[in-house]
């Protein structure tokens, strides 16, 4: 039923259609997006777990703080101040009902390069606790080779002859600290 004025079959609604796949640069396009969307999401999650490691070991030098102070504090109450001496040098973690999972132990002379990364030990020889750094390139400062965190159990007291060495009688003792060793710092970069 084609007549003047009316379009025949052939004609009504027809769209021409390309060949139907996307266009080399299309697909480029496409390809650098994705590209640069992975890119920000990886160094997001990096940053992320660099800030987690971070925060775990700084979690793990808090709690030894605090058990650091509860004994100065019953060292005090039971007015055996003259006993802290013996804890200069000392391992923390035997201040702690609970270790955490990831310390090692007290190890006499290993080699940090053939230990396991994010763990914790107390190195025997050099009467330091030590943390062994997972994310090296965020990690500055401290012990290279491997990259590791060193901790000490030191005498606080006033140095009344300015020798820099704890006198019994002549100083007066004021408490301990766990201080780093060697100052370090963590970047997010």
């Amino acid at each position: 039923m084609s007549g003047p004025g009316r379009p025949g079959p052939q004609g009504r609604g027809r769209i021409k259609h390309g060949n139907g796949g996307f266009s080399l640069l299309e697909l480029v396009i496409v390809i650098v997006i994705i590209s640069v969307l992975m890119v920000l999401a990886i160094s997001r999650l990096l940053a992320l777990m660099v800030d987690a490691e971070r925060t775990a070991m700084e979690t793990v030098a808090g709690t030894l703080r605090s058990a650091i102070g509860m004994k100065v504090a019953e060292s005090i109450v039971k007015s055996k101040v003259k006993d802290l001496p013996a804890f200069e040098g000392s391992n923390p973690m035997a201040l702690l009902a609970e270790t955490p999972h990831n310390y090692l132990g007290e190890l006499d002379g290993a080699d940090p390069a053939k230990l396991e990364d994010g763990n914790w030990y107390f190195d025997q020889q050099d009467r330091t606790l030590v943390y062994l750094v997972r994310h090296k390139g965020f990690f500055s400062g401290g012990l290279t080779d491997p990259p590791r965190a060193r901790f000490a159990l030191r005498l606080v007291y006033s140095d009344s002859n300015g020798n820099g060495v704890f006198n019994p009688g002549v100083d007066e003792l004021q408490g301990l600290r766990l201080g780093p060793v060697e100052k370090f710092s963590w970047s997010r970069q």
